[in-house]
């Protein structure tokens, strides 16, 4: 991948110094992205004189010139550096900056403060930069990364049918529980007759789904999600696969039975293990029958993920686009928290966040949402939350384009399954 780093020239002519550095491993998405190298230990980057160059230890030195995008590669052999004592590693570092007639750099917020401090106390003028400039420039994608994008949503796809199958396929129990994970007594009727998942009646709670004559858990489903991603390629620390009164709290993982008649919101976020690209996508699903107030909120987060995908293109403030959402969930009566700040029900998080080497990154569909530009890939996700219901959330993936946006994401939207 070519980047357009012009924008960091700029930066650098406004803040009067001659380089950015960064020291981080590839963990820091603005090293991954200025870099291109997948070095699991912290590295030097340094752009220079419109120049990427990289130091790197002896174990990574062959794998960085073969595949990082630097256009000089140095090694801690060429410096006599290999004790590991911080002085001599400070010692190193301003070197390979002197040699490089750099005398003043611009570092991210993040640090170190122990490599900052120490160039400081070598003579080399390092300055903060406030101004977030790398993670702004990867903020707009290149055809390329859009296409990498493209191709993790599908796999994404793969994983959520994966999900919404073992939802669809489960057995609702008939027992003498009260079938609700929060107690709240809705019951179910009797099983779907699968003749391959005999129940015994009294086994489990009323309205338990049951797979393969056990609970369907929501560690279950997420670990056929995880195995799906694995086989193509896709890792995820954390899936979401939460169930009735969980899914009203946005950011519960979910754990436990999942049950009949309430809604199941499943957030699937995983990363390429090649490109590092994340895709991030939500469905909510229900098996069994949805109570109208449950309907009436899918139907409402629906209308409202078409309100803020009709109201993006280049130009267009996140601020607008959040707006746009909003304005759905209020126009019904229902609390947001541009309404009411304090509220702790209804839509009670911003539309949507950038996607690209982290999972959450510029632009924000929020207050305070910066104007949009072409080839930004961003999330709309728009959602209700309360324990007595439940929580639904539909999220989508769409990349900026010259004249609106795309839809990257192809899955369906429905809720019962």
């Amino acid at each position: 991948m070519t980047a357009d780093l012009s924008m960091l020239d700029d930066a650098l002519a406004e803040a009067g110094t001659d380089g950015y550095l960064i020291d981080a491993s590839q963990d820091d998405p603005d090293q991954l992205y200025l870099s291109g190298f997948t070095g699991p230990d912290p590295f030097l980057s340094l752009y220079a004189d419109g120049e990427i160059h990289l130091l790197v230890s002896g174990l990574e030195y062959g794998r960085a010139i073969q595949r990082s995008r630097a256009d000089v590669v140095d090694r801690h052999a060429n410096y006599g550096y290999d004790s590991g004592d911080r002085d001599d590693r400070l010692d190193m570092y301003a070197e390979f900056l002197a040699e490089r007639d750099v005398g003043s750099v611009s570092m991210p917020p993040r640090g170190p403060i122990e490599t900052a401090d120490g160039l400081r106390d070598r003579g080399i003028e390092v300055t903060v930069d406030g101004t977030g400039v790398l993670e702004e420039i990867r903020a707009v994608k290149t055809d390329e990364e859009i296409a990498t994008i493209r191709s993790a949503q599908r796999a994404t796809e793969v994983a959520m049918a994966t999900a919404e199958d073992l939802i669809a396929s489960a057995t609702i129990a008939d027992g003498g529980g009260d079938g609700n994970a929060d107690g709240s007594g809705d019951t179910a009727g009797g099983g779907d007759g699968n003749a391959d998942d005999p129940i015994d009646p009294g086994t489990f709670d009323s309205g338990t789904l049951v797979h393969d004559g056990e609970p369907l858990t929501s560690e279950h489903v997420k670990t056929a999600i995880e195995i799906a991603l694995l086989e193509r390629g896709f890792a995820l620390e954390e899936t979401i696969v939460a169930c009735g009164s969980q899914a009203a709290d946005p950011h519960d993982r979910g754990s436990g039975p999942l049950f009949a008649h309430e809604p199941i919101i499943v957030d699937i976020f995983p990363r390429d293990k090649e490109t590092k690209y994340f895709a991030d996508m939500t469905r909510t699903f229900l098996r069994g029958e949805a109570g109208d107030t449950l309907r009436e909120w899918y139907d409402l987060t629906h209308e409202a993920l078409r309100a803020a995908t009709d109201a993006i293109e280049p130009g267009v403030t996140g601020e607008a686009v959040h707006a746009a959402a909003c304005e759905v969930y209020e126009s019904a009566g229902l609390s947001t928290l541009r309404s009411d700040p304090d509220t702790e029900t209804g839509f009670i998080h911003s539309t949507g966040h950038g996607v690209g080497l982290d999972i959450h990154e510029l632009p924000r569909l929020a207050p305070g949402g910066e104007q949009l530009k072409s080839g930004q890939v961003v999330t709309v996700e728009p959602g209700l939350y309360d324990p007595t219901v439940g929580g639904v959330r539909i999220e989508n993936l769409v990349v900026v384009t010259d004249d609106g946006c795309e839809t990257l994401t192809e899955y369906p939207i429905e809720l019962t399954v």
